[in-house]
């Protein structure tokens, strides 16, 4: 997890010296974002996001993230851009850590969102995805299949210390899902691959901005709306499953991509995958974050609940 960087008001004052934003008035750190550490920044000029990136965020793979975030926000998307400084520059160092001075996005993030949230943003991932299209650059998925049996291997037998027959069980899964994944026949693009709802603004049942690209990658376009999927239509222990949401986020992306017949029978494959990767991350963390940490340990068993509605069978030990 990451260590928040303190700035000191000096040093913020000399690093917005850089840009042609004012002078600074106020900063203040904020929670939102475990992978970095976030201010609040207000200026003469305005308000914005200064971010720090953290360990987990490698400096090499922060140009590919500010050149999609810059090709979003010129075809009008509601992203946040990192603000240029006098000489160009977007990717900065402040505190020894790569630093951005990001656009300030109106709105608030969800936490049980709507169906009519849902159907806004589900329209809002597949105009997202329309508007990559002609996007060149290329990252490989840093938490994609490839990676969760490395994963599972490492957290072994230690995973039954988190709830008896969870190794099983994911054993069981990632067997099942290795065999199915789609290939080459599914189109792939640029995708945020973690837009749960608090990386949502919305003003209503309109959503304001699309945020923390920084797992952002190049994978199967609809493995995006798969992760979204199990992100929004579930009660955060995952047990119970909200259709008129899902069904809504489906409606909603269909506005720009209606789903193959292909994709439609794959996407409880894609929807599954998204279960094992989130819940093997997080199942790393829990074993590996002490328990009086600052940071609060998110529960792996919700998203192996969640895989239990997209494939019961896989799941046998996990109530």
């Amino acid at each position: 997890m990451a260590v928040y960087t303190h700035v000191s008001a000096e040093a913020l004052a000399a690093f917005l010296r850089r840009y042609d934003v004012g002078e600074l008035v106020s900063a203040k750190g904020i929670a939102e974002g475990v992978e970095n550490s976030n201010y609040l920044v207000d200026t003469t000029g305005g308000r914005y996001i200064l971010t720090l990136y953290e360990k987990r965020v490698a400096a090499d793979d922060l140009p590919f993230f500010m050149a999609l975030l810059d090709h979003l926000d010129a075809k009008g998307l509601p992203v946040p851009p990192a603000i240029k400084d006098r000489d160009g520059r977007e990717i900065q160092e402040l505190e020894g850590r790569p630093a951005c001075l990001i656009k300030f996005l109106s709105g608030v993030s969800l936490s049980h969102p709507t169906p009519a949230q849902a159907l806004a943003a589900g329209d809002a991932m597949g105009a997202m995805h329309r508007a990559v299209a002609d996007f060149a650059p290329v990252r490989t998925n840093s938490m994609g299949i490839e990676t969760w049996r490395p994963l599972f291997e490492r957290c072994g037998r230690s995973l039954d210390e988190i709830a008896p027959g969870l190794y099983d069980d994911l054993g069981t899964a990632l067997d099942h899902v290795e065999a199915d994944w789609p290939g080459t026949e599914f189109e792939r693009s640029a995708i945020h691959a973690d837009l749960f709802p608090d990386n949502v603004l919305m003003l209503g049942d309109r959503v304001t901005g699309l945020i923390d690209f920084y797992f952002a990658c190049t994978d199967i376009r609809v493995y995006d709306l798969a992760v979204m999927h199990t992100a929004w239509s579930f009660d955060a222990k995952g047990g119970s499953y909200d259709a008129a949401v899902g069904d809504a986020l489906i409606a909603g992306y269909e506005r720009h991509f209606p789903l193959s017949t292909l994709e439609r029978a794959q996407f409880g494959t894609l929807a599954s995958g998204a279960c094992i990767r989130f819940a093997l991350s997080r199942a790393w963390d829990w074993l590996n974050t002490p328990a009086d940490a600052l940071v609060v340990r998110k529960d792996p068993l919700a998203y192996v609940r969640r895989l239990a509605h997209y494939n019961p069978a896989l799941v046998t030990h996990i109530q």
